[in-house]
């Protein structure tokens, strides 16, 4: 009886060993020759080129600011103006990256600090031309987002400036037009694509950076339709985005009467899309309104606060992260979202959490450092994503006849014809892969890069390819271990490379 059990357990384990492998185990068909979405953007990340901290001055106001830091962290990240040799190593990282889709962060203080007085020299205006020069050159598309306005000469009586909607919206538009104007006309920058007039205004499942206090004032309507008509009359033809609620809200066309101003549809997510129950359907009703009025969506804020945030909560840089923002983007590529914008490049990493792709703050000394190193699991988790994709990718068809929890896979077509396939396992176990390319050369070389957080904890950790295979009709044995981010490309990028953008 003993050896019958014995025998009987040992059966047991290899059938729950083989079932295992099997259940992990998935085949995959991308056809590249069939395309489902084709971006009109790309992935990037937040670049503010706000740099001062201001007081608050609570008590002259009967609508005050009640957050100790009510502008989050969208300043203050970049190393200071006069070290040209610290921005350098900024440009490279950005270039390696192949940061394609940027969004840059202003207020309307730092042009326009009183009514019909501009200022173009102030530092934080040399902050952006610095970013504006860097995505102009490298041809990087810009979703220029204007935070908030931040004047006093245009905000309601007893409200804080920070919070105020403007208490005239000519003045406003005519501030922003002249802005524009300027950047385009005098400057020449051919790179500003999109324009958003404020920075997650009521209308979502919160808002803040809006409002008349007690008072009755223009509406964010009316602001966008004066936006609107004086673009028009001035010749602008760079499109509104809008409405750039957060977060994750859901798409209620009924409260969008200003729809018809906007080029372009955006919103924010900061608690995961693809471990949301209802992130899909909240991220495909927006992609069919979108697509119904044939504008592009964009998710121009993208992070995981579940994961941790505030002060200096390393959750935001986590590998874990990583995971969250590679699943989001992978989900959103398939449904047809036109482009990504992680929260940040560049962030001090104390006043809202650690979001910052490369660190130029010395978090113990409170100073800005010499070198512009990188936060491993959050630049090489976020370099999978946009390293080898250009912008205005095409979306591939991907099928399986299986569904593994945790699994999240997109292919793509960069427009010279390179082709990627991400992969994103979230599970707890490793997942054997088989690829299928139809409609692909096959005497193509098929190149597989990985990142692991136990990978990215070396100092030592290059992003070199680890295998490469030959396009045979069936790509085999591809294996992605627990909790991971790979990507197999015909782009076979060394770490020495610089990143893709065009």
């Amino acid at each position: 009886m003993k050896k019958i059990s014995i025998a009987l357990l040992l059966f047991i384990s290899l059938t729950l060993m083989a079932q295992s492998q099997i259940n992990n185990s998935i085949e995959i068909t991308v056809d590249a020759n069939k395309v489902t979405h084709q971006m009109k953007g790309g992935i990037g990340a937040s670049w503010h080129a706000l740099i001062h901290d201001i007081p608050l001055e609570n008590d002259k106001y009967d609508y005050p600011v009640r957050h100790i830091n009510p502008r989050g962290s969208a300043y203050a990240g970049n190393p200071p103006i006069s070290d040209t040799a610290a921005w350098n190593q900024l440009y490279h990282h950005a270039k390696w990256l192949g940061l394609d889709f940027v969004r840059v962060e202003i207020d309307m203080r730092m042009y326009e600090p009183e009514k019909n007085v501009f200022d173009w020299k102030n530092d934080e205006m040399q902050a952006l031309y610095r970013i504006l020069d860097w995505c102009e050159t490298n041809h990087a598309d810009v979703f220029l987002q204007q935070m908030w306005g931040h004047v006093a000469w245009n905000a309601h009586t007893g409200v804080h400036p920070l919070l105020s909607s403007p208490k005239s919206v000519d003045d406003f538009a005519n501030g922003i037009a002249t802005l524009l104007k300027y950047l385009t006309e005098t400057r020449k920058y051919t790179c500003i694509k999109y324009f958003c007039m404020v920075n997650e205004p009521p209308g979502g499942p919160w808002g803040y950076w809006w409002s008349a206090g007690s008072q009755v004032g223009p509406s964010i309507t009316d602001a966008w339709k004066k936006l609107n008509e004086t673009f028009n009359k001035q010749g602008i033809k760079i499109p509104l985005s809008g409405p750039d609620w957060v977060s994750l809200p859901p798409c209620e066309p009924e409260k969008m009467n200003f729809e018809k101003y906007l080029g372009s549809f955006d919103i924010h997510s900061y608690f995961g899309l693809y471990n949301k129950n209802n992130g899909e359907k909240i991220i495909g009703d927006w992609v069919a309104f979108a697509k119904s009025k044939n504008k592009p969506f964009f998710i121009s804020e993208i992070g995981n606060m579940d994961l941790g945030w505030g002060t200096d909560n390393s959750g935001p840089k986590s590998f874990n992260s990583s995971l969250s923002n590679a699943s989001d983007v992978a989900m959103g590529m398939n449904l047809g979202v036109d482009g990504f914008n992680r929260w940040s490049f560049t962030n001090r990493g104390d006043m809202d959490g650690q979001w910052q792709l490369v660190k130029t703050y010395d978090l113990k000394t409170k100073t800005y450092t010499k070198e512009v190193t990188i936060e491993n699991e959050a630049y090489y988790g976020f370099a999978m994503l946009t390293r080898f994709m250009g912008k205005y990718a095409s979306v591939l068809d991907l099928k399986t006849v299986q569904n593994l929890d945790g699994l999240v896979m997109t292919a793509y077509k960069n427009r010279d014809g390179h082709i990627s396939i991400l992969m994103v396992n979230n599970r707890q176990e490793p997942i054997n892969v088989t690829i299928a390319i139809d409609n692909e050369d096959k005497n193509h070389t098929f190149h597989f890069y990985q990142v692991t957080e136990a990978l990215l904890k070396s100092e030592l950790f290059q992003l070199n390819p680890v295998k490469s295979y030959k396009n045979s009709g069936k790509l085999k044995n591809i294996n992605l271990p627990a909790e991971s981010i790979s990507i197999l490309t015909t782009n076979g990028l060394k770490n020495v490379d610089v990143g893709v953008i065009e």
